[in-house]
């Protein structure tokens, strides 16, 4: 590889004789040697850009403007209106305090799931992770095969097989009552059932990206604190927790 002193300026940029090897005011240098315009590689965003606003900016505008619009007398329909001086918030405003003034307990209830299935799928996906990042060994590639694998099946069909599992009928409730147990109405609405779901349709997305964090943590930091006389609970707090908060 040539060095930066024999690498020739782009055609047209040559400086005239006596005159100091500097690039115009208009252009700045990307590479050694080569010298590109202003904004060359940004540029390369105008395609995400247009894609953006067509897709996503001027959708989002309409839907505000049915939000602020109008309503037809005659059938009740709404009727966009896409000058924001011509707004009305009245409409808006209505719409809002009927949705939070009625489903406000469905939205407390939907938290509390979050949360509830957050906290398992962090502690469920913490466990499995650590264990492939630093048990694996020769198996890690079949782990994580295993642990990419639900991506490969749609999270709809995912969620329709727990049907069969705990209808009325079904292998859970066979299994309760073949050890003398009462059986339990899942799928009629229950918490449990809720949460359930939600700790199978996303811990997969929990255990991979803790799996890289703790990946790449150094095996000899654990052991350095180990030899020092932190116990696992210590080494934990103390380096594991910090290096994945850092990392992450």
């Amino acid at each position: 590889m040539r060095s930066s002193e024999t690498l020739e300026p782009a055609p047209g940029l040559e400086p005239a004789p006596g005159e100091t090897k500097r690039p115009p005011a208009d252009v700045v240098a990307a590479s050694a040697g080569v010298w590109y315009p202003k904004r060359f590689w940004q540029k390369f965003a105008a395609p995400a850009t247009l894609w953006l606003l067509v897709f996503f900016v001027l959708p989002f505008y309409v839907i505000v403007s049915i939000g602020f619009g109008t309503v037809d007398e005659a059938f009740r329909s709404p009727i966009p209106v896409y000058q924001p001086w011509w707004w009305q918030f009245q409409t808006a405003s209505e719409a809002l305090d009927k949705v939070f003034g009625r489903f406000w307990p469905a939205y407390l209830r939907t938290f509390a799931f979050v949360l509830i299935a957050s906290a398992i799928c962090l502690t469920i996906g913490y466990a499995v992770a650590y264990y492939v990042a630093r048990f694996g060994g020769k198996r890690r590639a079949m782990f994580l095969v295993l642990l990419i694998a639900p991506f490969w099946i749609s999270y709809l069909m995912r969620m329709l097989a727990w049907r069969s599992l705990l209808t009325e009928d079904g292998y859970l409730n066979g299994f309760l009552h073949l050890v003398g147990l009462p059986t339990f109405g899942w799928l009629e609405g229950q918490p449990v059932t809720v949460v359930l779901g939600l700790v199978y349709g996303y811990v997969p997305y929990m255990i991979l990206p803790l799996y890289g964090f703790l990946d790449r943590i150094d095996g000899s930091l654990l052991e350095a604190g180990r030899d020092l006389g932190a116990g696992p609970v210590r080494t934990f707090f103390r380096i594991t927790l910090p290096l994945l908060t850092t990392s992450s």
